[in-house]
């Protein structure tokens, strides 16, 4: 884990995450949260709605932005303000979702990261993102 402190962060900079969608994310994810939906767990129900199968939580692509933004940049210390969030298509079992953060902009205090989510060139998420960026600690006497 690293951190980037408010100091040293520049817009331009960015990080990435690879991560293969299993079906231990979706029941993990669905028993943590609650969302049991049949969408999500039950292929013949799935079939029969838009997406015309299975698909994973929006919400759990959306974790995987905080993963980045939590673990690498900035990184530990870093606190999730807001987010805006457009889900652009579907993400499924053994998809491998490729996550980008960018910043953007960078603030006295805080900064806004452009956030996408791939799966190999199609576009899943996109998202701008406002976080409170840690400062780098003082040096003890």
């Amino acid at each position: 884990m690293t951190t980037v402190y408010l100091d040293e962060l520049k817009p331009g900079m960015s990080a990435r995450s690879e991560h293969t969608v299993t079906e231990r994310d979706i029941q993990l994810f669905g028993e943590a949260t609650g969302d049991m939906n049949p969408v999500h767990f039950d292929e013949d129900y799935a079939r029969k709605t838009l997406f015309r199968g299975r698909v994973a939580h929006g919400a759990l692509t959306v974790g995987f932005i905080s993963a980045v933004i939590g673990m690498q940049l900035p990184g530990e210390g870093t606190i999730f303000v807001s987010a805006s969030i457009v889900f652009k298509s579907p993400v499924r079992i053994a998809d491998e979702v490729i996550t980008t953060v960018t910043v953007r902009e960078v603030g006295s205090r805080d900064a806004i990261l452009d956030c996408v989510c791939k799966v190999g060139d199609r576009l899943v998420l996109e998202s701008e993102a406002r976080v409170l960026v840690p400062r780098r600690p003082s040096p003890k006497s």
